[in-house]
C-alpha cells in the first residue's frame, strides 16, 4: 500500500467514525456554511485558470480525495488544493456547453431519484454537443444476486470482505447484513441497477447509452479513471459492486 492510499484510507475510516457522532457532524455542516463564500471566490479564479489553460475539458463531480490530472475535480467537502467547491445537487456554477467529459464515481447513489435527474441535466447542460459522460455507481443487481442459495467464489468473497471492513461486531457472514449495509449506511438514498440508470440518462436526453467494465473505456479520456475500492486497498471488490454507463450529448447536425 502506498503512502497516498494509506493516508486516504485512514481519511475514509476517520470520515466513518465522526459519523457516530451527531453534534460533529452538525458542526462540520455549520463551518461548511460559513466557509462557503471563500469557497466561491476560490471556484472562480480556479475554473477560470482551468478553462483557459484547457483546450479539452473535462469535469469530475464528487472528487473526495482522488483528483484527476488534467480535469477541473469538484467535490462538496474539497480536501485536495486540486479540488474545488461545487454542491452537485444544484445548479452548477458552470457555463452551457463548456465541458468535453463528465466523471461521476459512486456519488449520484447519495441523492433521492429526483435529485440523480436533476445532476444529470446540469451534466447535459455544460457539455458540449458531442461530449461525453461516464457514472459509476453501486450495482443494485449485483447486491440482490448475494440472497441466492448458491453463491459464486467471488460473492462470498465480497461478502467477507464488507463484513469484515465494515460492519464490526457481525460475527457471521450472511448476504442479509451486507444488502442492509448498502442501503443504510455511507448515506445512499437510491441504489441504481444498469437498467434503470440507462433509463433515466434516456430521459434526461443522452443517447448511445452503454454499459462498460470499470476502469474500462474506448475513449482513452476515460480508460482507468475510477478509484473506488483504493481507500480500503480493495480496487477488486470495488470492481466487483460497481456498475459503470457512459452516455453522449447528441452531436449538433
Amino acid at each position: 500500500m502506498g503512502p497516498e492510499v494509506a493516508s486516504i484510507k485512514q481519511y475514509s475510516a476517520l470520515r466513518e467514525h465522526l459519523k457516530c457522532f451527531p453534534y460533529l457532524v452538525a458542526l462540520v455542516r455549520i463551518g461548511r456554511k460559513g466557509l462557503r463564500p471563500v469557497y466561491s471566490l476560490t471556484r472562480f479564479r480556479a475554473v477560470r485558470s482551468y478553462m483557459h489553460s484547457h483546450t479539452i475539458r473535462k469535469l469530475q463531480l464528487g472528487a473526495g480525495p482522488y483528483c484527476l490530472e488534467g480535469w477541473l475535480n469538484t467535490d462538496l467537502s474539497p480536501i485536495r488544493k486540486r479540488s474545488i467547491y461545487l454542491n452537485a445537487t444544484k445548479r452548477f456554477p458552470l457555463e452551457n456547453d463548456t465541458f468535453d467529459y463528465v466523471f461521476s464515481e459512486h456519488l449520484i447513489e447519495h441523492m433521492t431519484y429526483l435529485k440523480g435527474m436533476e445532476m444529470l441535466r446540469e451534466c447535459y447542460r455544460v457539455l458540449r454537443p458531442g461530449g461525453t459522460i461516464r457514472i459509476a455507481t453501486p450495482d443494485l443487481d449485483m447486491l440482490i444476486d448475494l440472497g441466492k442459495l448458491k453463491k459464486s467464489d467471488m460473492q462470498k468473497k465480497y461478502i467477507k470482505w464488507i463484513t469484515d471492513t465494515f460492519l464490526p461486531g457481525i460475527n457471521t457472514y450472511k448476504a442479509c447484513f451486507v444488502i442492509n449495509n448498502a442501503f443504510r449506511n455511507y448515506g445512499h438514498k437510491f441504489l441504481y441497477n444498469g437498467e434503470v440508470l440507462q433509463n433515466v440518462m434516456e430521459q434526461v436526453g443522452f443517447v448511445d447509452i452503454e454499459r462498460c467494465s470499470p476502469g474500462k473505456s474506448k475513449d482513452d479520456h476515460l480508460d482507468g479513471i475510477e478509484s473506488h475500492g483504493k481507500a480500503e486497498a480493495n480496487s477488486e471488490m470495488g470492481r466487483f459492486e460497481t456498475v459503470v454507463v457512459e452516455g453522449h450529448v447528441p452531436a449538433k447536425q
